[in-house]
């Protein structure tokens, strides 16, 4: 080999040890990138709904005893910070006329912002109504409300397009087509409809493509129960949507259904604490029961759907049907063994869970404070936290977070004495029949 060749050779020899690692750098340079590309704004529906990481709960941040008194940005992020704190990540609103949902996307965007790691995707709830609903006017059950729906949707869109990184799912109705709804409820074609049109929007890239859209109702809406849902449109909507959210109360069947409910004659000899256990597993086992009708409903109609909890929930008090008058069903112990309960079966099985609720909602039923609607929360209207999450004060999960300007203590000032003295025993299974009504 010549000098002049050898000069040659290694100056190729460099330029390609150059390129090489040019490319080769380069490449682990956009890998990193798209890594931090998908962590950060690619998450989807499909990733988060039946992963345990991502655990779920429906939310309502109103404080006072009316809606038209709308809960601030700074207030919301006060809640945010706490529910993050327990280990939620996704969470669930119901419509998009009122301020609240916009006020929650603004919140969650920036605490992102300010705050390195934080994590919280939404549930965007639309509501449906059919014509005539909330009005002096008989509604009328087999038209809707048109103009009050499309406007519900066309925000709902809107808030996807605007939050694309936060919100992740959009359901179309809440509890629309259960019949029991009398003020508003709606057929399925109406839920179909909407659906459809959500769908339409997503193929023509109008929608984000990783949106799954949804209708979230009662088990029986879902084909679970009576026949009188088996419908043609039903079955439609099955297909349309990208996943089923069922929702399933135990707790308002120990009124209206009590065949799980109450202490069995050949459980007389257990102790009250066991008795206790024993109703609640069979609370759970309900559930359980419900969630499975609709399984394999659907899958009788030979489709397979992923299908996940929309709501679910034991409210801590009752001055009605579910307290020491009642059922004797409402107390924070039996709350705490079905939210422990049903988060470990939820988990166990991939099945996402929009507990109800996180925070007590004193609207829902201003007119009766006692009443069980306003005592749904994992939390007090003044932060405190209830029994089912007294394990997390006690490991410090909530210090230097506050709602209200008040820290998150216990209730009942940490004294479970004192809390079990508000356990009532559930019923005699053999005197059910004289306390409870027929279903609805």
């Amino acid at each position: 080999m010549t000098h002049n060749t050898f000069i040659k050779s290694t100056r190729l020899f460099i330029s390609i040890a150059i390129i090489t690692c040019f490319f080769s750098c380069s490449g682990k340079k956009i890998d990193n990138k798209d890594n931090q590309v998908k962590t950060e704004q690619k998450v989807t529906a499909k990733d988060i709904l039946g992963n345990p990481e991502y655990q779920a709960i429906s939310y309502g941040g109103y404080r006072q005893n009316s809606r038209d008194i709308q809960p601030t940005v700074e207030e919301i992020k006060e809640d945010m910070k706490i529910l993050f704190a327990m280990g939620i990540r996704v969470l669930r609103t119901y419509n998009t006329k009122l301020q609240h949902a916009t006020t929650v996307l603004q919140a969650i965007k920036q605490l992102k912002e300010e705050e390195e790691g934080f994590e919280m995707y939404v549930m965007l709830g639309a509501w449906i109504d059919c014509l005539n609903a909330w009005t002096d006017i008989p509604p009328n059950h087999d038209a809707e409300d048109e103009d009050g729906n499309r406007a519900e949707i066309e925000r709902a869109v809107k808030m996807a397009n605007e939050y694309p990184d936060i919100v992740k799912v959009i359901a179309v109705g809440n509890e629309a087509m259960v019949k029991w709804a009398a003020s508003y409820y709606v057929q399925a074609w109406v839920i179909l409809k909407w659906v459809n049109h959500l769908q339409e929007l997503k193929r023509s890239g109008e929608l984000p493509e990783g949106l799954w859209i949804t209708s979230s109702d009662n088990f029986a809406s879902w084909g679970g129960g009576e026949d009188v849902y088996h419908t043609e449109d039903l079955t439609k909507l099955f297909s349309a949507v990208d996943y089923v959210s069922i929702h399933t109360y135990p707790m308002h069947d120990t009124h209206y259904n009590p065949v799980f409910w109450g202490i069995a004659e050949s459980e007389a000899d257990l102790s009250d604490s066991e008795k206790i256990e024993s109703a609640m597993i069979r609370a759970r086992d309900y559930a359980k029961s419900q969630f499975k009708s609709v399984v394999d409903y659907m899958k009788g109609l030979g489709i397979d759907k992923p299908v996940h909890i929309g709501e679910t929930g034991w409210a801590s008090f009752s001055n009605g049907h579910y307290g020491k008058d009642g059922s004797q069903a409402t107390d924070e112990y039996k709350e705490a063994r079905f939210y422990d309960l049903m988060r470990e079966w939820t988990n166990s099985e991939g099945i996402s869970c929009f507990y109800f609720e996180a925070f007590d909602e004193i609207w829902k039923d201003a007119g009766n404070p006692g009443g069980s609607e306003n005592f749904f929360g994992l939390f007090t209207i003044e932060g405190k936290a209830k029994y089912a999450l007294w394990g997390h004060v006690d490991k410090g999960t909530f210090e230097g977070f506050t709602r209200g300007g008040n820290p998150i203590t216990k209730t009942y000032d940490g004294n479970k004495d004192e809390l079990m003295k508000d356990v009532y025993m559930p019923p005699i299974k053999s005197e059910l029949g004289s306390v409870m009504e027929p279903q609805k």
